[in-house]
């Protein structure tokens, strides 16, 4: 692994206040005492976010989402999919960036959607923003990218090109057919000091994070529409038998609207950080 960084700006930038669903009075002192070793968050956001405050595996939780239709459709078959979720589950995932280092997306969902990956439905910092780029796909204008003062890394199999905005860090990894492997990413994370990992998308990175097993948490954001068709949110290895299945034990939120769906994935999860140390 091969590693070029600059010297890390000030990751402390604020999102904007904006009300959202649920007891959003009290969202604006959780970004601080979330990340407080000794305080427990204000109802109801222990039950939602204190599962993300420290890993079960290791000193690494790392958190994928995905928003879907009832029957697990994140697109229409024409491809449409602004917006599936409503507005509790839009403001939800900008509070889940709001508690993470480092939130991670595809390249083809960085080029096909140019979304900026900042906190601006809710009070918070924004995270550090790292796309998966194995093939240097990237344009140097894609708004990820804008110099703002947060750390913007590029994970890629290839040098990056070199009219990628000045400061952004290449992180460099052997690619398989093409693919980066999951846990080799989190690794590389982690050895750029992000502890919490939030995997945002598409469907296809989500999908091969779960597979590989590097996932501690999903959450899936269900919105009260059925699709009928079009692209499903999960796609995984088939399996033959029922009892091959993946198992999640999971908790159930009501976000106005969408219903938020928290699967504990912590018991498959493969061990990539420093291990846990018991007392």
């Amino acid at each position: 692994m091969a590693v070029r960084r600059p010297a890390a700006p000030d990751r402390k930038a604020p999102g904007r206040s904006r009300n959202g669903s649920g007891a959003a009075s009290s969202w604006a002192p959780v970004p601080t005492t979330f990340r407080s070793a000794n305080r427990s968050l204000p109802n109801p956001w222990e039950r939602i976010f204190g599962p993300l405050r420290r890993g079960q595996i290791d000193d690494l939780v790392v958190v994928g989402q995905c928003g879907q239709s009832i029957d697990a459709r994140i697109a229409t078959a024409s491809g449409h999919s602004h917006y599936i979720n409503g507005e509790g589950g839009l403001i939800h995932l900008h509070r889940l960036r709001a508690l993470v280092d480092a939130v991670v997306i595809g390249v083809g969902t960085a080029i096909a959607d140019d979304p900026q990956l900042t906190v601006r439905r809710v009070d918070g910092p924004n995270p550090a923003r790292v796309v998966i780029d194995p093939n240097g796909r990237l344009p140097s204008s894609a708004r990820l990218l804008a110099a703002d003062g947060i750390r913007r890394v590029v994970i890629s199999d290839v040098e990056a090109p070199a009219v990628l905005p000045a400061g952004v860090e290449v992180v460099l990894l052997p690619a398989r057919e093409g693919q980066l492997a999951p846990a080799a990413i989190v690794a590389a994370l982690a050895a750029c000091g992000f502890r919490r990992i939030l995997i945002e998308g598409g469907a296809d990175t989500v999908s091969r994070f779960v597979a590989a097993r590097c996932l501690d948490r999903l959450h899936v954001l269900v919105a009260p529409i059925i699709l009928g068709a079009g692209r499903s949110s999960l796609t995984l290895p088939p399996i033959e038998r029922l009892d091959e299945a993946m198992r999640a034990p999971m908790h159930v939120h009501n976000l106005g609207g969408d219903v938020l769906l928290d699967c504990d994935l912590s018991a498959q999860r493969l061990p990539i950080g420093r291990a846990k140390i018991s007392m």
